[in-house]
């Protein structure tokens, strides 16, 4: 015999339940980490602007953040240190949507739903999203991140050793491996023609 649609639950099951928002502390604490790359992203830009100004201090700062040695004597901003800023922020700006799908999406999956389906804003992505597709959707913006971060050391190749090159370069590839493993193990567990059964 099947209950009715808005019974209540039995005890255990609905405290069982209302655990899920134990993890609101999380994506809270999720967006005061996004706070501060915010705050991080402001300062860099500041000392990129700085320094464009003939800043030496600003340019200082600069130097040590893009990994150049400390002994190495820069006197003004070139092309390659504004790269590697530059670089260094759209770094910050991918791990910042990194952030705000994990907020969003793993609130929306994991805790309560946010009603967003009129909302002007609403991400095109949230209207279908659940654990597999997040899990794909995270390993793609991993995969990016650590593209950014393996271009960077490439263009700053003199200032690393062979080994930090090399093992870099392995875990960016292990990286693309298990992302390629979860894509293609959600591909199996949901075909595409199932999938658009289902919606149908």
């Amino acid at each position: 015999m099947s209950l009715p649609q808005n019974a209540p639950l039995r005890p255990l099951p609905a405290l069982i339940f209302a655990s899920r928002w134990l993890q609101l502390p999380l994506y809270l604490g999720l967006i005061v980490a996004q706070l501060v790359y915010v705050w991080h992203f402001l300062v860099e830009l500041l000392h990129l602007v700085e320094a464009a100004f003939g800043s030496e201090k600003a340019l200082r700062i600069l130097v040590t953040a893009v990994g150049y040695s400390p002994d190495v004597q820069i006197t003004a901003l070139n092309e390659t240190i504004i790269m590697l800023v530059v670089l260094g922020l759209i770094d910050v700006v991918m791990i910042s949507n990194l952030l705000i799908m994990v907020i969003v999406g793993g609130y929306e999956t994991f805790v309560s739903r946010m009603h967003l389906n009129r909302h002007p804003d609403q991400p095109e992505w949230l209207g279908h999203v659940n654990a597999s597709v997040l899990k794909v959707k995270l390993g793609l913006s991993i995969i990016g991140i650590s593209s950014i971060h393996l271009l960077k050391t490439f263009i700053n190749a003199p200032n690393y050793s062979e080994k930090v090159l090399m093992w870099q370069t392995i875990i960016h590839v292990v990286f693309l491996l298990s992302a390629l493993a979860i894509a293609w193990t959600d591909r199996i567990l949901h075909p595409i023609g199932a999938s658009h059964k289902d919606t149908h």
